[in-house]
């Protein structure tokens, strides 16, 4: 009896998908990967992430990164996940430099990219994970500040919500917690190992990528009282 043809995801974005700064586990996507691997028909995981990636390079190569990951029968993938938007966030050259993409060209090419994606397969989006404005610049030349991130976050969410795409909010849970400065790596900007840990833990329990993975959302016991 032929075996069925897993799911595929296509996971696209930038260094945080890449799992920078998570020598342990390789990053969120990469134990995502795992995990759902180890699972009976667990879908299988296309982690594309590029270092400095911003929407406008997600963009150029979604179609490429898409078609070439068929793997049986020429069949494309059946789902993307799109992880963009920090970089396009940060200032250059000062706190109050130009950004690297303004709001309204990043929202405007985001509405693109969600219409082009969902022209291949279903489409999810990731929030994005909150800087440590204290250690700035990043690589002497880029600020990246919190109220930009939350910005940049709530144009991801309205272009989903304008889409009806799912889209997985991360900054304020993150932020919730009062240790959340000791996710981030000593340049303040990228994840590190707990860091990335922390949006696994998140995605792995959201409910419409479980849904379209097939997959039950994992139980966790309530102590009794």
């Amino acid at each position: 009896m032929a075996q069925p043809v897993p799911r595929k995801l296509i996971v696209l974005g930038d260094s945080g998908v890449l799992g920078w700064g998570d020598p342990e586990e390789g990053g969120w996507c990469e134990r995502l990967r795992r995990h759902w691997m180890g699972l009976p028909g667990g879908p299988v995981v296309y982690p594309l992430g590029v270092r400095g990636d911003g929407l406008e390079r997600v963009a150029a190569r979604l179609e490429r990164e898409v078609a070439c990951r068929g793997e049986l029968r020429r069949q494309l993938p059946h789902g993307i996940l799109l992880a963009v938007g920090l970089n396009d966030s940060a200032r250059v050259g000062r706190p109050d430099g130009r950004a690297q993409l303004d709001g309204d060209g990043f929202l405007f090419g985001l509405q693109q990219l969600i219409r082009q994606a969902l022209a291949l397969a279903p489409v999810f989006v990731l929030g994005l994970t909150p800087v440590d404005e204290a250690v700035m610049p990043y690589a002497g030349v880029l600020w990246y500040s919190l109220a930009a991130v939350q910005h940049y976050e709530s144009l991801l969410e309205e272009a989903c919500l304008e889409a009806n795409v799912p889209f997985l909010s991360l900054l304020p849970s993150l932020r919730a917690d009062p240790h959340w400065l000791h996710w981030l790596d000593g340049d303040g900007l990228h994840l590190n190992s707990e860091g990335h840990r922390q949006v696994y833990g998140r995605l792995r329990q959201w409910p419409a990528l479980l849904q379209w993975a097939g997959l039950e959302p994992v139980s966790v016991a309530t102590p009794l009282a």
